[in-house]
């Protein structure tokens, strides 16, 4: 080996070793994946912006903690029927939390009718709090997830009021409504 691919060499393992020790310190111990979010109280007041460990249960936890609709909607990426969800013509100002995790994802001052039977907000309560994914189960979509937890929330479109144009079209089922 000559001395350039010695330093290629060295300089390969330093910028590994240096991303895996970035990667190690900003993991907890027991390898969960961490996650930034913005937290508020249950009066929508936000109270800042957290890393928290990201919720990974098994399957097993997960039915244990919900109801089977709730699983089959947020863990197996289910949509409850239009017009049956229990926050579909809910007008109460509240807060909407992910089922769950607790995780704040919608104000009640952002939710619109959109005549599709689910509850549909034009905004959610902080960009942080949900993930946008790519869905091609169905054509093509934008699922929402709560991003504490991974939970199946509904889909997202353009087709929504101002100020954004989105409809975040949600399942009742994979929230919980807490009234101010």
């Amino acid at each position: 080996m000559d001395r350039r691919q010695f330093f290629v060499k060295v300089s390969g393992f330093a910028a590994g070793a240096a991303g895996t020790a970035a990667w190690l310190h900003a993991r907890p111990a027991n390898g969960s994946k961490m996650v930034k979010i913005v937290e508020f109280s249950n009066t929508g007041e936000r109270t800042g912006v957290v890393t928290v460990e990201k919720v990974v249960k098994t399957n097993e936890e997960w039915r244990k903690q919900l109801t089977h609709e709730q699983f089959e909607i947020t863990r197996r990426a289910g949509t409850e029927r239009p017009f049956t969800g229990k926050y579909a013509e809910t007008h109460d100002r509240g807060l909407y939390r992910c089922i769950c995790c607790a995780n704040a994802l919608f104000l009640s001052d952002t939710k619109f009718e959109s005549g599709t039977g689910w509850p549909s907000f034009y905004q959610p309560i902080a960009k942080e709090n949900v993930i946008n994914k790519l869905d091609t189960s169905f054509g093509t979509r934008t699922e929402v997830l709560c991003a504490k937890c991974d939970a199946h929330l509904g889909h997202v479109f353009d087709d929504g009021p101002r100020p954004t144009g989105l409809r975040y079209c949600m399942n009742s089922a994979a929230l919980d409504f807490v009234k101010f």
